[in-house]
């Protein structure tokens, strides 16, 4: 078997990042239920406001699929407000609940299987993207799943290992098939190119400093 070209570049690129960073430990939650439940909730906002939300959700004794399921509808809402378009995402909860409480009993049931079959079943729920998903899979059932964001099409299309108009699936396909399949790196893969992506590749690039500098072309290419 040919040796894949591409899993030495990004455990390069791993490895760079954890030297600067660290075990970053992600994702922040209690249980299983709360990450898929942050999952939903970090759509379209960021995580401060996710946060807010979940917090109140845990003041009143509500995270859990049943209290979820058996909540008014319009008080849930209330609740997870922070987070921002919340009457659509209390939908959303309530159809993602109903999903595994109908169609499995239970989230342990949810996670029991073939987990590229889960993944199929679980982008046909309503209001459950690829992102979503895949965030659902890796942090709450720790299924080897690639979680891919605009961080992580961002530092790898300036790296020049993907390309701005890959779609989501190519970009995944390129750590799917180049990396082990291990939870353990996909989890602080991702953790880290968030966090890089806050601290240097911005929307603006703070390349001064960067731990990835001494192998990526933006800088050179972008020189005034």
């Amino acid at each position: 078997m040919q040796p894949n070209p591409w899993q030495s570049r990004l455990m390069e690129v791993f490895e760079l990042l954890f030297t600067r960073y660290g075990a970053l430990n992600w994702w922040p939650a209690e249980t299983p239920f709360e990450v898929c439940v942050g999952a939903i909730l970090t759509q379209n906002t960021n995580w401060l406001n996710v946060e807010k939300a979940i917090h109140n959700l845990r003041r009143e004794g509500l995270l859990s699929p049943e209290a979820i399921w058996d909540l008014d509808i319009e008080r849930l809402a209330e609740l997870i407000r922070p987070s921002g378009f919340f009457n659509v995402k209390s939908v959303r909860l309530k159809e993602f609940v109903q999903w595994v409480l109908e169609g499995h009993g239970s989230l342990d049931a949810v996670f029991a299987g073939d987990w590229l079959e889960l993944r199929e079943r679980l982008l046909a729920v309503r209001g459950i993207g690829r992102e979503t998903c895949d965030s659902i899979l890796l942090y709450a059932g720790e299924k080897p799943s690639f979680v891919v964001d605009a961080y992580t099409k961002r530092l790898f299309s300036r790296l020049g290992l993907v390309r701005e108009t890959d779609g989501y699936e190519e970009v995944r396909a390129v750590f799917m098939e180049s990396l082990p399949s291990d939870v353990y790196l996909y989890n602080e893969y991702h953790a880290l190119i968030v966090e890089h992506c806050k601290q240097h590749c911005r929307k603006k690039p703070l390349c001064d400093g960067c731990p990835l500098r001494i192998i990526c072309p933006y800088p050179k290419a972008h020189r005034r």
